[in-house]
């Protein structure tokens, strides 16, 4: 029973960090790919 509970707590908690953490990661892929496209070019 409390297994159970904790199971599916678990589950919601692991997608909403899911949710939480996309768009950051969204994000920090733009940034990324914008730096790596030539906008600033360093040695």
């Amino acid at each position: 029973m409390f297994r159970a509970i904790a199971n599916a707590l678990s589950t919601v908690g692991s997608a909403i960090a899911t949710v939480v953490t996309l768009p950051f990661r969204l994000l920090a892929g733009l940034f990324g790919g914008a730096s790596r496209s030539g906008r600033t070019r360093r040695a």
